[in-house]
């Protein structure tokens, strides 16, 4: 019997796939470089992974759920299991979703998931973009990242109108006629935009199809994409960070990837989906069966769409009814201005970034985030734009606001008219005024220290408030920000006595640039000579 070793002895099978798939696509090299990144610990960056899982589950039950929806238009009569319905007449779209709710096992939670995943998804995507730009997080080098997001939003939006209209229901088809409405309001294309979406005269034939392939095909796609092109992006600038000790520009204070993050990550996922799986299963949303199929001479009370959608019909319900008569044809001002209003408001928010750093003349690169006090003008902004949207999601949901609160209809339209103007200016200047006192208060509380609360009575009398010095750390965070100087045009004549041209655009970004940092912009940072001079005994108590 030979006792020799055998030095050659076979490997694992499941070392010998790894390495196999090693050697061919690079994965321990990759795993090795980036299981060990680095993520910063902070409850924002949470809005962020809400609005991911809340995608996944969207996925997710959406492939279920196209197992047994029929997209057609075809005209059926029902004999399911929903007795108040038998034997009326009503699309195979409708009936199929139906027959969803009522006969697939789990159907109506899968459906009921799905509906609030959308909506949650698209807040958590509105909050967490607010996030990034109350918190400068879009500047250089996240631009291109902060148009993805944007996208994203967008495309979610339209996913969603083209998904609660697939069942063909009565609500669903009015918020269709809503759409084709508007679309017909664009001159010279809209009669041909709404036949090629309706193959037709509204209804059509068509339409359900063709949203159908364009909610579980083109967008989702494309939303797919935009979302690994994001995550890519992340992991390539690194994340953003509060200010805070031992916090730069070149490095990021957390946890790593691998174990702590994916373990917590993981665990939030799941808490994502048993909330929405929760709140799904206690809260009805979209019941089709109680408003029955889609008929064009019938409309309920209360027809409203998804809250995402809302601002775009305050738009048209309180534009007046303007009409001009050109040649025989009529050009629909009330619904058409709107139209146009309502992309160019996205754009704005899209492009702001770009508005920002044109106003600066910034080009380096910021990995640290802004207290959005220390940006009051921005800040103003962001908070009237918000304030805009919601007074333009009152305006959306006038009739709600008339029959749930006994008002005037008309009443409501006229202040929503007047708001549209009124209150966007009244929240940038109350915003800006908020976080210019805050600013005074960080001030106070650097040169001052804390208020202890803690009154203490001087020999010859006099009663003071003891406080407490912050620590570094603390003066750190309130001093760390950055303070741009408002640009100013310079001497109107050369070094040659030639009197210099200045273009209108460059006087535009000088006056944006002291809007944005000018002595009603900003608070002046306390200096180190007067934190020294204060701290040393004079006037500190």
């Amino acid at each position: 019997m030979s006792t020799a070793t055998d030095t050659k002895r076979k490997a694992p099978a499941g070392e010998r796939v790894a390495d196999w798939a090693d050697g061919r696509l690079g994965i321990y090299g990759l795993a090795k470089a980036n299981m060990r990144k680095i993520f910063p610990d902070h409850w924002s960056f949470m809005l962020g992974e809400i609005a991911l899982y809340s995608f996944i589950i969207i996925i997710l039950t959406g492939v279920y759920l196209t197992l047994f929806f029929h997209p057609s238009m075809n005209e059926v009569v029902y004999h399911g299991s929903y007795e108040p319905l038998q034997g009326i007449r009503m699309s195979e779209a409708y009936a199929s979703t139906l027959h969803i709710s009522f006969d697939v096992r789990g159907g109506l939670l899968v459906r009921q998931i799905h509906h609030w995943g959308a909506l949650i998804f698209l807040a958590a995507m509105f909050v967490h973009m607010m996030r990034v730009f109350f918190t400068g997080a879009f500047r250089k080098p996240r631009e291109v990242n902060w148009l993805f997001g944007f996208l994203l939003f967008v495309l979610g939006m339209f996913t969603g109108f083209t998904g609660y209209s697939l069942p063909d229901d009565l609500l669903s088809g009015t918020g269709v006629r809503f759409m084709q409405g508007a679309v017909l309001s664009v001159p010279v294309v809209g009669t041909y935009l709404s036949m090629f979406l309706f193959g037709g005269e509204f209804p059509g034939v068509d339409f359900v199809a063709r949203f159908y392939s364009v909610h579980i095909l083109l967008l989702p796609g494309i939303m797919l994409g935009l979302v690994v092109a994001h995550l890519i992006l992340v992991f390539y600038h690194k994340h953003t960070q509060f200010a805070g000790p031992g916090k730069t520009n070149k490095n990021v204070v957390g946890m790593p990837l691998l174990p702590v993050y994916m373990a917590k990550a993981g665990g939030f996922f799941f808490l994502v989906f048993g909330v929405i799986a929760i709140v799904s299963a206690i809260a009805s949303i979209n019941p089709i069966w109680a408003l029955g199929p889609y008929r064009v001479d019938q409309v309920s009370t209360g027809a409203q769409p998804d809250w995402y959608m809302g601002f775009s019909e305050g738009l048209i319900r309180v534009m007046p009814g303007w009409e001009i008569n050109l040649w025989g044809h009529t050009l629909v001002l009330g619904v058409f201005i709107p139209l146009m209003v309502f992309p160019l408001v996205l754009v704005v928010i899209a492009v702001y970034p770009f508005l920002e750093s044109w106003v600066t003349r910034d080009k380096r690169e910021h990995h640290i985030l802004d207290r959005p006090r220390n940006v009051p003008t921005r800040t103003a902004f962001g908070v009237a734009w918000i304030t805009w949207y919601f007074v333009l999601l009152v305006g959306g949901g006038n009739d709600v606001w008339a029959t749930h609160f006994h008002l005037s209809i008309n009443a409501i339209t006229w202040f929503v008219r007047i708001a549209f103007f009124v209150a966007p200016v009244i929240a940038f200047i109350v915003t800006k005024r908020i976080c210019l006192g805050l600013q005074r208060r960080d001030r106070d509380k650097v040169l001052h220290g804390r208020e202890s609360g803690i009154i203490k009575r001087l020999p010859h009398g006099e009663f003071v408030e003891i406080h407490e010095p912050l620590s570094p750390g603390q003066l750190h965070t309130l001093t760390a920000h950055e303070q741009y100087q408002p640009a100013e045009i310079g001497p109107a004549v050369d070094e040659n006595g030639v009197r210099r041209k200045v273009s209108p655009v460059e006087k535009l970004r000088v006056k944006l640039s002291k809007g944005y940092y000018g002595e009603d912009g900003q608070i002046a940072k306390p200096t180190a000579e007067e934190y020294k001079e204060i701290t040393s005994g004079h006037g500190h108590h």
